[in-house]
């Protein structure tokens, strides 16, 4: 009988190894790994080119794959979820998220975390549905969350993902792309993380310029912040290029750090400072630029439990940076109370120089 019981317990042991074993060559073999540079497609283009006298608008949102509502808390932070809570809420942040957009009606709009076919968000193609939205724009999407299955947390994992930031434009866009950003985390780790990256769309304006808008959704989680130093410095080196050739540069979207200038303190709220914010260092900033954002509406809230105002933390950690040929007019955050997604649009209201 003990010998039964050993032979079973033994091959109940090898089972599971055989399964792990197998799920890690599998993530492995099918690992995202998207080359440096990659040109994208610019679906339904317009014609209208830009001059340097129009008065244009730009909005980053992130709008948390239309699953991170004021209800939800995510098993990354401390919480415990890791799905919409259903594919009708799923429907209905959608909703939101794109009346929000249209209530904007900007020139221009950065989003990220938007999904095509992820068990998170119950496969809704969410870039397909804003596709069919906005008649009035063209779109440019790339990828940086691509992979087959994150198998935790096991009683409901976060699944498959595909999943990517995307740039909307009422005006001509000579060309878009993606740039992948250094720093990635260690094997087996990376297997289910994000692949960051920054698209560039580059618009030529009347006076034989162009005009770079950079959508950045940059890391949150790596321990000691050597990715994120990474990024920071690779983006530096890009804006300061741009820059040197007498480019219009506008770069905006999550940067998952406090922006410099910005405080957290004026938020009302019961939890201690977490240990992810950290803030951007002065000194990543390229010369000739500088930072817009709106320092009275906070852009994302703690994600370890369910939102409540005045008890979750909260930080102003969405926003621009712009070249000093970009003239700001006004940036305004939208408090939303985080109702469709764990952040909060900003919107930058500015004229060329």
């Amino acid at each position: 009988m003990k010998k039964k019981i050993f032979k079973g317990v033994l091959m109940f042991i090898i089972l599971i190894l055989t399964v792990v074993i197998g799920y890690f060559i599998f993530m492995t073999v099918t690992d995202y790994k998207p080359e440096a540079v990659i040109n994208l497609d610019i679906e339904n283009n317009k014609e209208k080119r830009v001059s340097v006298d129009d008065i244009m608008t730009v909005t980053t949102y992130n709008m948390g794959y239309a699953g991170m509502d004021k209800d939800i808390d995510f098993f990354m932070d401390g919480g415990t979820k890791s799905r919409s809570i259903s594919k009708e809420k799923t429907l209905e942040n959608l909703r939101g998220t794109l009346d929000t957009i249209k209530a904007e009606n900007s020139t221009f709009v950065f989003m990220q975390e938007v999904d095509k076919n992820s068990t998170r968000s119950y496969k809704v193609n969410e870039y397909e549905d804003i596709k069919e939205e906005f008649k009035d724009y063209s779109f440019s999407f790339a990828i940086n969350y691509k992979t087959p299955w994150v198998p935790v947390p096991i009683t409901k994992p976060h699944g498959k993902v595909l999943s990517g930031i995307v740039i909307m434009s009422k005006f001509f866009v000579d060309n878009s792309t993606r740039y992948d950003l250094p720093g990635k985390e260690a094997w087996p780790v990376q297997l289910a993380e994000l692949d960051r990256c920054i698209m560039v769309n580059r618009i030529k304006t009347d006076n034989n310029k162009e005009l770079v808008l950079i959508n950045a959704h940059l890391s949150a989680y790596d321990k000691g912040g050597k990715i994120r130093k990474q990024q920071l410095g690779f983006l530096r080196e890009f804006l300061s290029e741009e820059y040197e050739k007498g480019n219009y540069v506008i770069i905006g979207g999550d940067w998952n750090h406090q922006i410099p200038g910005s405080d957290p303190s004026i938020f009302e709220t019961t939890q201690e400072w977490p240990e992810w914010l950290q803030v951007i260092p002065e000194s990543s900033m390229p010369k000739g630029f500088s930072w817009k954002f709106d320092k009275n509406t906070p852009t994302v809230r703690s994600v370890d439990k369910p939102y409540k105002k005045g008890e979750n933390f909260r930080a102003v950690i969405d926003g621009f940076m712009v070249s000093d040929n970009v003239e700001e007019i006004e940036t305004r955050g939208r408090d939303l109370d985080f109702r469709y997604s764990d952040h909060n649009p900003v919107t930058l209201n500015f004229k060329l120089k």
